[in-house]
């Protein structure tokens, strides 16, 4: 079983996908002419804009939710994983797919505002939806939906759990059924509570432990502040093939920057437009923006804090494609949140094992969230309005199930179903973004132009020739 998954995974993250990825970020990039740069002080003004509705999210909150969904084990882990299989090089890889997946996720959730409709009283919106109305190939449509049930909930929750279990374990030394069992219950009691639930946690939540981290990581910078030119020239160095040492890994650092990448900051994979589709906006566009924010907050930052605790630390091995180890600074150490650990351990022994476990829980716990959120949407597109309260209650079981599950299993089969399930929703969704790239850009123009007028921009589909919007007349 393990083999077929292996060669599953192979075939969908080839080349041609980090390829698809990056060319996609370079592509909107200059068509958007770099409005992550040219446009960032208002990326963040708009986070605290909008008020929530009986229908929609406050654009914070929709901010907060796409946060949870983002910053996850990936964060932790998936750093880890990316340094010991692609060397300090895949770090400057991670930085170019958030960079460049910037203006991707401001595509994607932008035409997940345009494309929003209400079902069931609430927005609903995302990939599925804009495909649909927006291509007319309502069976891609519906290809997308399936594929996202399947990864959000069978798929990926399997490694937040395991990551959570794992670190707890190491940590604390509780057994992992444990944990499986009481984050499981804890699931359970936020997912039954609906959207609006999910959207009340996660903007308490994620806005704490994304700044506790990053406070750890300032600290330990602080402390090795005379190293940080040499770890960045280390970084930048192995990243384009000029450091000796990381010569062998020179194409697996840029594989694994971007595939860890995306599977941190999920920029173009199609996961956040569910999340900037709920939020209560007078525009496409600042859903758009906001959402382009959050993959700097998830990589620029969280990622970014984790590499250089690790890399100032010299706590990681790298592992050599021929066999063995290029670097062995922990032997017998799996690459995984344990890196973390014994890195703030370094300087904090007392507290290293158990802050990475608890940031673990937070982070993990409200990705598992979003998940949710993102396929209870999916099962909205294709019930529509339909009553489907047992089907709701199915894909709860599953989730928490799921959950558990993975929480005992073993690391290395839970994050490559993960990736599997980030692979298909990336393929399925940027080739759609692409075709579907010129509503974007005219919503974009058209938020600039009432902008430079004075006014407070509000969108109105037909004014500007975007047909098959149920929302925006």
């Amino acid at each position: 079983m393990k083999e077929i998954i292996d060669t599953i995974n192979g075939i969908i993250w080839s080349n041609a996908l980090i390829f698809l990825c990056l060319a996609a970020g370079v592509y909107f990039s200059f068509a958007l002419k770099f409005l992550q740069v040219t446009y960032l002080r208002e990326m963040i003004r708009l986070l605290f804009g909008g008020q929530s509705s009986d229908k929609g999210v406050s654009s914070f909150q929709a901010f907060a939710i796409a946060i949870a969904g983002r910053v996850g084990t990936g964060n932790i882990a998936g750093v880890a994983t990316a340094i010991a299989m692609g060397g300090p090089g895949a770090i400057f890889w991670m930085w170019a797919i958030a960079f460049l997946g910037a203006a991707s996720a401001f595509i994607e959730s932008t035409l997940g505002q345009i494309y929003k409709e209400v079902n069931n009283g609430q927005y609903r919106g995302g990939p599925s939806y804009y495909i649909e109305k927006g291509l007319g190939m309502k069976w891609y449509a519906m290809l997308f939906a399936f594929a996202t049930i399947l990864s959000t909930v069978i798929f990926l929750p399997g490694v937040q759990s395991n990551s959570i279990a794992l670190s707890a374990n190491n940590a604390f030394d509780i057994p992992v059924h444990y944990t499986g069992i009481a984050i499981t219950l804890f699931l359970g009691l936020i997912i039954f509570g609906g959207v609006k639930r999910i959207g009340k946690v996660a903007e308490v939540v994620v806005p704490f432990m994304a700044l506790a981290y990053i406070l750890m990581a300032v600290i330990i910078i602080i402390i090795n502040i005379t190293e940080v030119p040499a770890v960045f020239a280390l970084i930048f160095k192995s990243a384009f093939n000029m450091e000796a040492a990381f010569s062998g890994v020179f194409g697996m650092a840029i594989a694994w920057g971007v595939k860890r990448g995306i599977y941190s900051n999920e920029a173009g994979q199609g996961t956040a437009p569910h999340a900037a589709a709920a939020a209560e906006v007078t525009h496409p566009a600042i859903q758009g923006l906001v959402q382009g924010f959050s993959v700097y907050v998830d990589t620029l930052f969280v990622c970014t804090a984790t590499a250089l605790m690790i890399l100032f630390t010299g706590q990681y091995n790298v592992v050599n494609p021929e066999g063995g180890f290029i670097v062995e600074n922990l032997p017998g150490v799996p690459f995984g949140p344990e890196y973390t650990q014994y890195a703030i351990g370094t300087h904090f022994p007392a507290i290293g094992k158990g802050f990475v476990a608890i940031a673990l829980l937070f982070f993990a716990f409200t990705t598992i969230m979003a998940y949710y959120f993102i396929a209870e949407t999916n099962l909205s597109y294709l019930t529509r309005n339909k009553s489907s309260k047992w089907a709701v209650r199915l894909l709860q079981a599953a989730i928490l199930g799921t959950t558990f599950y993975g929480s005992v299993k073993t690391a290395e089969v839970a994050w490559t179903l993960g990736d599997i399930g980030v692979g298909m929703m990336a393929w399925l969704n940027i080739i759609a973004i692409l075709l579907l790239r010129k509503p974007a850009f005219k919503a974009w123009e058209d938020y600039k132009k009432q902008k430079k007028e004075g006014k407070t921009p509000v969108f109105k589909a037909k004014s500007i020739g975007i047909e098959n919007t149920d929302l925006w007349k």
